[in-house]
């Protein structure tokens, strides 16, 4: 019974540490199952509704934009002045990712009013040419590049001459995608990429991203800096900073607010009165961001009855970026006292309360608060 036991254990722990795949097709000794479990996991690819990935089924150009955008992370990258398309309104589902496709230059700019071809199937050659767009790069000469590539590639007087440089820039860089097989390996740039090679593409397109990105996206990707009231206990993780529950925030308010005058339920706005920075100085939430809420709890003071009472509740936070959020906190306004008013106010009473037009106060957070410290999102 005791070896039983012994032996159950070990067959639960074998199940616990063995990986679930994320698609029943696709095999944990697919060539690409690593670059797929992972983009899945940080939500840049996903399956479809009954559950597979369909590994060797084609992508749309329009599709590629949207997985590349999410891959660097710029999803919520906002472009001033985007290029218009006679095949794309801005109604279209990834109008808004095509746009920062454009604007950080892992596509050609094409001519004002030209097309875009959303839902023909990205090929090789486009998908690894914008995977080595998103990098800063050492230049080579046609030269160079077919030198480098007429080492492993049978195909090379199939591609075109304009994807020759950026082919032997991504063998340079080791990313030159192709399916593993027993003969010599084949570019065929003008073949359809597949999922599969899209998600290996992705993957080594963000890896080498986090060392050389472009002059773009590397203003993009650096966590932004600033003057402004030090949160102590913010913590910061990579690019994601924290705002732990409990913190005391700084708002002011732009209305007038009195336990005397105000009433439950009365709306507030308030808003930063300057950036909300980590210890190393990165700004969590800028200054001008907007707050709003309710008159949570009013009582009026009164002599030889009760000292007021102002407590308001915020419930939402509108951004630089206009990201508008659940943001849980609530004031409870005090006034600072001596020992000899909080005796008077403790025996006698009446103590009003009221805070002017641009007053300060102070919130209590009730729920963290995640911020990409890049761009300043912040994470539902």
């Amino acid at each position: 019974m005791k070896n039983l036991f012994k032996t159950l254990s070990l067959f639960a722990a074998l199940l616990i540490t063995i990986p679930a795949l994320a698609y029943p097709d696709v095999a944990s000794t697919h060539w690409a199952a690593k670059q797929i479990e992972i983009l899945t996991e940080q939500g840049v690819i996903v399956g479809y509704p009954d559950g597979t990935f369909k590994p060797d089924d084609n992508v749309t150009r329009a599709e590629f934009a949207s997985m590349a955008i999410k891959a660097l992370g710029q999803e919520h990258t906002n472009v001033a002045q985007p290029v218009n398309f006679t095949d794309i309104e801005p109604s279209y589902w990834a109008y808004e990712s095509i746009q920062k496709a454009l604007y950080f230059d892992l596509i050609s700019c094409p001519v004002e009013g030209g097309t875009f071809r959303p839902d023909d199937t990205v090929t090789r050659a486009e998908s690894i040419t914008v995977a080595v767009n998103a990098l800063t790069t050492e230049e080579i000469s046609l030269l160079k590049a077919k030198e480098v590539l007429s080492k492993k590639y049978a195909d090379l007087d199939e591609i075109p001459e304009s994807f020759v440089i950026p082919a032997g820039k991504a063998e340079i860089l080791d990313m030159l995608v192709t399916i593993p097989s027993e003969h010599k390996a084949k570019i065929q740039a003008n073949r359809a990429a597949t999922r599969a090679e899209v998600a290996a593409i992705l993957y080594e397109m963000k890896e080498q991203a986090k060392l050389n990105p472009n002059a773009k996206l590397a203003e993009a990707m650096r966590k932004k800096v600033g003057e402004g009231f030090v949160i102590e206990n913010a913590t910061v993780q990579g690019s994601i900073g924290t705002i732990p529950a409990g913190t005391l925030l700084p708002i002011k308010l732009s209305n007038y607010a009195s336990s005397q005058s105000s009433q439950p339920g009365e709306i507030y706005i308030a808003s930063a009165p300057e950036n909300y920075v980590t210890k190393e100085k990165f700004i969590l939430v800028k200054k001008g961001a907007n707050l709003k809420g309710q008159y949570l709890d009013v009582r009026s003071g009164k002599w030889f009855v009760r000292n007021g009472v102002l407590v308001l509740d915020n419930s939402l936070l509108t951004t630089a970026n206009d990201q508008t959020v659940a943001l849980n906190g609530v004031c409870e306004i005090k006034k600072d006292r001596n020992w000899f008013m909080k005796f008077v106010r403790a025996t006698l009473k009446g103590e009003k309360l009221d805070v002017t037009p641009e007053g300060v106060i102070y919130m209590k957070l009730l729920k963290p608060l995640k911020i990409d410290l890049t761009n300043g999102w912040i994470f539902e």
